[in-house]
């Protein structure tokens, strides 16, 4: 009829995937409104800012520290304060500085192909960071009177978790991202009172650098690190790096939280084992994350575009 307006063509998965950077880099435009193109971008993507909600947070209303006053090219501010409740009786509040949605810059691609790193962990907290910090809570005996270390920690949820409740001698929290470890220290100094006698430390640890230079890093009873397998380009650094971190004498182990995403964590299982290394994979592992797992799969609550293989994270163990 006269007047109506022709309904247009879906966008193809590439263009939307433009849509979500150019919405991550300019800022938003009265003129750039398109509702189809918001159904679709959120069709095409797996992120979610709501996760498997395990650990409840909000946004702090007011700043807290220097980090509040870092702004992005828009100049408002790129940062925002969660206090993370830790559903344990007795358990600290966790405060940490975190990026806001959508406030990627230019200048964090620079930082990535300078140090040939990515930027995930700098883009928001990833549900697998969830599911690890998680388990963390509920088997706090793991890491008791431990030597602890987080690999490409991001925010380092997991991290903190286990800094502030399980008595760990000493947890480092790293990553390869000069930003996060900045990030890192502020949320440290932040949260110093929750510790305890439990050192905390951030540490820039490459995945393919040699490290052999560093002996006092291959003493850690635990590793632990969530969705590091995506990549593959990282997969032989990371598993090299996992061996020579674990300590050679007497138990120790490395705890991974990943999702499948095609063959990816596959080929990472088949340099761990090129490297003499034992693992083992458990799919259910937690009641509480497998109930809200099959209510994803059901559609009984709302994760847009859920998929097994992408989105639930297998628990991996490594050992000697």
């Amino acid at each position: 009829m006269e007047g109506e307006k022709e309904a247009l063509p879906p966008s193809k998965p590439s263009t939307l995937r433009w849509k979500i950077l150019r919405r991550a880099l300019l800022p938003p435009s009265p003129h750039n409104s398109d509702a189809q193109s918001d159904v679709g971008i959120r069709r095409i993507s797996r992120r979610t800012s709501i996760g498997f909600n395990l650990i409840p947070f909000h946004v702090v209303d007011e700043e807290i520290g220097e980090l509040s006053k870092i702004k992005n090219h828009n100049g408002s501010s790129k940062d925002a304060c969660f206090c993370y409740t830790l559903p344990v009786p007795d358990s600290p509040k966790l405060f940490l500085h975190q990026r806001m949605d959508d406030n990627v810059d230019l200048s964090d691609f620079s930082v990535c192909k300078r140090y040939n790193i990515d930027n995930t962990g700098i883009v928001c907290h990833w549900p697998s960071e969830d599911i690890l910090a998680y388990y963390c809570l509920t088997h706090v005996e793991l890491f008791r009177y431990k030597r602890v270390i987080e690999l490409g920690s991001g925010y380092g949820l997991a991290g903190f978790v286990i800094s502030a409740v399980t008595e760990a001698s000493e947890v480092m929290i790293s990553d390869g991202n000069p930003q996060v470890i900045d990030y890192l220290q502020r949320n440290i100094d932040t949260n110093s009172i929750a510790f305890g006698t439990t050192k905390v430390k951030p540490l820039m640890v490459h995945w393919d650098h040699d490290h052999n230079k560093c002996s006092e890093l291959s003493t850690f009873d635990i590793i632990v690190a969530s969705d590091c397998t995506f990549f593959t380009d990282f997969h032989e650094g990371l598993v090299k790096t996992i061996k020579f971190l674990l300590k050679k004498e007497g138990p120790s182990e490395a705890i991974l939280f990943s999702p499948k995403r095609g063959d990816s964590f596959d080929k990472f299982l088949t340099y761990v084992k090129e490297n003499g290394l034992n693992f083992s994979i458990t799919e259910m592992y937690d009641i509480e994350v497998w109930r809200r797992h099959q209510k994803f799969i059901l559609g009984e609550e709302t994760w847009p575009n859920y998929e097994t293989d992408h989105c639930y994270p297998l628990l991996i163990r490594i050992t000697w």
